[in-house]
């Protein structure tokens, strides 16, 4: 039985896609589609809480990512030469816009019309994944520990660099959270000072020394102190933020210099958060483990080894894809995907809506 998982990370510069077989795991194909470049900076604006919204923007961004999770699921079958008929479900994470499970009335946001998908597709698309959490008084993330635990090693770390990192683990029981930035500042001011979307390969920052000044003042975020249950995005960790944390000491810097002070800022915040963790080692998926100055600061501030997940043969760019092809087998299982100890919910739940 195949199952198809879709997502688009909070740094919008792509929709992964995947195709999975459960009993053993196994990616069958794989691969990530251009994010529509007429949306991105409405995504990117909507995502650091962009006050002010056009109903009938958004409503039109709905359905445009709607049409390109679509395209994704239909162009990795035929490249795949698979049937569509031959893929049990799909799951569908959607664009996140929105993430504020903090608040009087917590809710969380992703768009991509999960109707579009199973017009076009003539599949089952499990979606909205993250919402019963928040009615059952979680975070309604990070939602992969759950899969984590279900295909990596006890005894282990998984990490997370998208946009936002987040961190699983793997011990006699499954924790897991959000320790804050991975690659969402380093990209927003790679592309706001150098032009460029990300920092590739960790070239500007390691052109530059980090000020330890800045550092210190970012790290001081009580974000980062707060226990877990916790999640967060770029509506809390974006320019502004930046901004209003550095007080000024931003410009007595060169732009090479807070360029790898952001590095450092992911590097460290993230050792922090995992040494009362005491992994052995660490696997890392996601964007951020192409960035070898962003892996090597990781391994020397968490004092342990760090290794792409692809050691474990699975590729690191795809596992939150793959995390919900089978957070779709679940649903259309009726198991739960949620783990309450990670989320803080009251309990388990079983995730997501469906349509045929």
């Amino acid at each position: 039985m195949l199952y198809l998982g879709l997502i688009s990370g909070t740094s919008a510069d792509g929709i992964d896609a995947a195709l999975v077989r459960f009993d053993p795991f196994c990616v069958v194909a794989a691969r990530t589609y251009p994010f529509p470049p007429q949306w991105r900076d409405f995504c990117l604006q909507l995502g650091q809480g962009m006050q002010w919204v056009d109903l009938d923007q958004l409503g039109q961004l709905d359905r445009a990512m709607g049409e390109a999770f679509a395209d994704a699921a239909l162009d990795l079958c035929a490249e795949a030469d698979i049937p569509m008929q031959q893929i049990s479900a799909i799951g569908s994470h959607g664009q996140t816009v929105r993430h504020r499970p903090t608040l009087a009335y917590p809710f969380t946001l992703q768009l991509g019309c999960a109707h579009v998908i199973a017009e076009r597709t003539k599949r089952p698309v499990a979606y909205d994944f993250r919402r019963r959490d928040v009615a059952a008084g979680g975070q309604g993330a990070p939602l992969v520990p759950a899969f984590h635990a279900a295909i990596f090693p006890r005894g282990s770390a998984v990490l997370n660099l998208g946009g936002i990192a987040n961190v699983s683990w793997l011990g006699e029981s499954v924790l897991g959270f959000d320790t804050g930035p991975a690659n969402c500042l380093l990209d927003a001011y790679a592309q706001l000072t150098f032009g460029q979307n990300c920092d590739q390969g960790g070239a500007i920052a390691a052109a530059g020394k980090a000020d330890s000044e800045l550092l210190s003042r970012l790290l001081d975020d009580p974000y980062f102190a707060a226990d877990a249950p916790k999640s967060t995005g770029r509506e809390y960790f974006n320019l502004a933020w930046l901004l209003e944390r550095a007080d000024g000491r931003e410009k007595t810097l060169s732009p090479v210099d807070l360029q790898a002070t952001l590095l450092q800022l992911s590097a460290q915040s993230i050792s922090r958060q995992l040494a009362p963790l005491r992994p052995t080692h660490i696997w890392v998926c996601g964007g951020g483990v192409h960035n070898p100055v962003l892996m090597h600061a990781l391994e020397q501030a968490c004092r342990a080894p760090v290794s792409s997940t692809a050691v474990l043969g699975v590729d690191p760019d795809f596992v939150e894809a793959a995390a919900f092809a089978w957070l779709a087998r679940e649903r259309i299982e009726g198991r739960t995907g949620s783990l309450s100890a990670v989320t803080g919910a009251h309990s388990a739940r079983v995730l997501g809506a469906l349509t045929a």
